[in-house]
């Protein structure tokens, strides 16, 4: 069974950065499509970034210029460097294939962007 560890969270001031990652056991990440997600209280999940097999990303337009997306296939891992984080950034962090997901999802990882 696929297993999806997300971590790197925490609770940062507006403008700060944070590093997420994403470790996987149980399939080997780099012959997929990658992607992160969010998810915000009293919101559905929604798409943030994702990353193909041969390294190009997509960014949803609320993060881009902002998030980047990598991975490290050696270790089996992908990460989203987050950077200028604004109140709004505030929700669960999951990371998963894209369409369709590996199931089930990971426990996610908490960023709270406050003052």
């Amino acid at each position: 069974q696929v297993q999806l560890v997300e971590s790197g969270g925490g609770l940062v001031q507006p403008g700060g950065s944070l590093r997420l990652s994403c470790a996987a056991s149980g399939t080997i990440l780099s012959i997929y499509r990658m992607g992160w997600y969010r998810q915000a209280p009293g919101k559905q999940r929604e798409w943030v970034a994702s990353i193909t097999s041969g390294g190009s990303t997509n960014y949803a337009d609320s993060v881009k210029g902002r998030f980047t997306m990598s991975r490290d296939n050696a270790k089996n891992t992908v990460y989203l460097q987050l950077s200028t984080l604004k109140p709004e950034d505030t929700a669960v962090y999951y990371c998963n294939k894209v369409n369709p997901p590996f199931d089930p999802w990971g426990q996610g990882t908490q960023v709270t962007v406050s003052s």
